[in-house]
């Protein structure tokens, strides 16, 4: 009676111990979902600032002429 007693404990603990993982790698993916949009914002703005300055630099040159 104890052998299966413990292969029901242990089978218990795995299980419990794989619930852990399962809710780290949740946050940590969270956590990284937050990341790639906060660059993502990053990225848009600086692709607008470069944008701009291509366009007013364009300008500049055809007042050039």
């Amino acid at each position: 009676m104890f052998w299966p007693m413990l292969a029901i404990a242990l089978g218990f603990a795995g299980l419990a111990v794989l619930g852990v993982l399962a809710v780290k790698v949740f946050v940590e993916a969270q956590r990284l979902a937050g990341q790639v949009a906060a660059t993502t914002q990053r990225i848009n703005r600086a692709a607008e600032d470069l944008e701009r300055a291509a366009t007013t630099l364009a300008d500049t040159g055809e007042a050039l002429r």
